[in-house]
């Protein structure tokens, strides 16, 4: 879901309060200059926020109260003409996805969902290490090759370093 003027967190916290899952990818930044330089964790994708829920749950708590009405269903076009639809993640790859963006070190780093789509890459699998059983295609990112983990129109997060001998090769003609 949206959620309007970087207000992820606080719906985070009340969601978290009355048990609904949620998952806000974070990363850390440095703010400051000189020897005010601190290391904050902040939202890695500002105004959005992954809720497991079903879609009655969650127009109720906007409908009802009034500290929820700043979150927004994301639509895509539907099958027919003028009809929308609430974009829902498949479990499997929310799943890869949060295996990917929890790890808040280094090695990972997040894209602006068309940086990483532009051409056509490897689908892979890792069979070891820390994100063995993730899938993800391998793209050419600052003259690099990486993995790249996708949600469909959504985010791509990027593995940093992964050794050949760590990928299965699933299917060449992947497109991102």
């Amino acid at each position: 879901m949206r959620v309007t003027y970087n207000r992820e967190m606080k719906i985070k916290q009340l969601l978290d309060e009355i048990g609904i899952d949620n998952f806000v990818p974070m990363r850390y930044t440095i703010t400051g200059e000189g020897a005010e330089k601190k290391k904050k964790l902040v939202p890695a994708i500002h105004n959005l926020i992954f809720v497991k829920s079903r879609q009655e749950t969650l127009t109720s708590l906007k409908m009802t109260r009034k500290d929820f009405d700043s979150m927004r269903y994301i639509v895509r076009p539907g099958e027919r003409e003028g009809e929308k639809k609430i974009l829902c993640v498949p479990d499997k790859q929310m799943d890869n996805f949060m295996r990917v963006a929890s790890v808040t070190d280094d090695s990972v780093m997040f894209l602006d969902y068309c940086d990483g789509k532009k051409d056509q890459g490897v689908k892979v699998k890792i069979i070891s290490g820390n994100f063995a059983g993730v899938t993800g295609v391998v793209k050419r990112i600052k003259k690099n090759k990486h993995v790249v983990v996708y949600l469909e129109d959504l985010a791509a997060v990027v593995i940093a370093y992964l050794r050949s001998d760590q990928l299965e090769v699933i299917d060449e003609k992947a497109c991102g």
